[in-house]
């Protein structure tokens, strides 16, 4: 996906014309799926959808408004009062800011996946609430746990997306929506009243957290971690997405420590301190070679049975 896009226009898209997206060479094609992946949250993800002819759509809340997003090879379109807002920021979303070239594989394992994924950029939304709710969801529980509960309340409590969308793509709930849902709803999503009351401290002072998409990597975390229930690793999967960080790597994780430590050490029983000490030699770049060691697929047989799910709506 190299070169300019030409937005088709719409009645409903906000502007028209060309997009400068990044450029780039015959050999590193932008790939979508990569790029854009680290967006969705499961499979069945309201906001996000990928069509059979290779469209990603992501309805998405931004400060003009509801606004969705269709892109695809050779050209991208946006509708609704957030339209013109998505369009602006497109180019970052697909990795124009980011810095691939900074980055020097020092390890085989890495060096090799490097040259698998010509085509990873560095997404950053602009946009800090909408990845740091479902990263909030996603605490102490199962993947999958966190994926159905994000299905629910943006279902119940956000909008269909505008525009000629797909069936089934909602809009996010605004900041004041997601301070409003009684504590049975959360209870209904599966959601704990920790995880609920961390969620709506964050959306009241929503203005002030999105202030932190423009802010480097260390001051943007240290803003989210302000809010009671906030903590590193919450803030770096948060800034990874809204920021394009490519240094905030994940901490406290349960399980990225031990795929770290066995595919550059060989060891499974690696905590935070060894793995940043691993990926010491990336400096400025760790979270892109945590993503590269992730996607590589090598990672430590398991041992122990998965976490058991909790569904606390049978209480």
């Amino acid at each position: 996906m190299a070169g300019r896009f030409a937005p088709k226009p719409t009645r409903t898209t906000t502007r028209g014309g060309h997009i400068p997206l990044p450029v780039t060479d015959d050999a590193a094609p932008l790939d979508l799926g990569l790029t854009l992946g680290p967006l969705r949250r499961g499979p069945a993800d309201p906001t996000f959808r990928v069509t059979p002819d290779g469209s990603v759509w992501r309805a998405s809340r931004t400060p003009d408004g509801p606004g969705t997003l269709r892109v695809t090879v050779g050209e991208a379109e946006a509708w609704g009062p957030g339209a013109g807002w998505l369009l602006d920021r497109l180019p970052a979303l697909l990795g124009a800011e980011d810095d691939p070239a900074a980055f020097v594989p020092r390890h085989k394992l890495i060096l090799a996946t490097h040259r698998r994924r010509p085509g990873l950029r560095l997404t950053r939304t602009g946009l800090v609430l909408e990845s740091l709710i479902p990263s909030v969801l996603e605490q102490k529980v199962t993947t999958n746990e966190a994926y159905g509960s994000w299905r629910a309340l943006v279902r119940k409590y956000g909008e269909p997306a505008p525009g000629p969308a797909p069936d089934g793509l909602y809009v996010m709930p605004d900041a004041r929506a997601w301070t409003q849902i009684p504590s049975w709803e959360w209870h209904r999503a599966n959601v704990d009243g920790k995880r609920a009351a961390t969620i709506v401290r964050a959306a009241r002072v929503a203005a002030r957290l999105e202030e932190a998409a423009h802010m480097d990597g260390p001051a943007a975390r240290k803003r989210l971690e302000l809010v009671p229930g906030i903590g590193p690793w919450t803030s770096a999967e948060t800034i990874q997405r809204s920021n394009g960080a490519p240094d905030e790597v994940t901490t406290g994780d349960l399980h990225l420590p031990g795929i770290v430590g066995w595919a550059l050490a060989g060891d499974r029983t690696t905590d935070d301190e060894a793995m940043l000490e691993l990926l010491a030699p990336y400096a400025g770049q760790r979270h892109r070679a945590a993503r590269l060691i992730l996607l590589s697929g090598r990672v430590p047989p398991r041992r122990a049975p998965r976490m058991t799910p909790n569904d606390i709506t049978r209480l």
